[in-house]
């Protein structure tokens, strides 16, 4: 299992639409990818748990993978949290 944790940089968090870009890259990978955020977890491949969490701006998530792909799923998280998702 790899992980890292990071801050949120996109002004409106991960509200539908970064959420569902996430969500849908996160499938294209074979391992377990999950987020915990403000004490609450969430299945990385998941729209719905995603929301559920509620993260905004400037929140800490911790991204953990676990499996075969487990290196690559870690670092195309990093680079969609770190990219904001294209918004300002």
């Amino acid at each position: 299992m790899v992980s890292k944790t990071m801050k949120l940089v996109n002004a409106q968090g991960l509200h539908m639409r970064p959420a569902q870009v996430f969500a849908a890259e996160m499938k294209n990978f074979e391992c377990d990818v999950n987020l915990e955020c403000n004490g609450k977890k969430a299945n990385g491949k998941s729209l719905m748990m995603i929301m559920a969490c509620a993260m905004k701006c400037g929140m800490e998530v911790n991204i953990q993978c676990d499996g075969p792909d487990e290196e690559a799923a870690l670092a195309k998280a990093v680079e969609l949290i770190e990219s904001g998702f294209g918004e300002d």
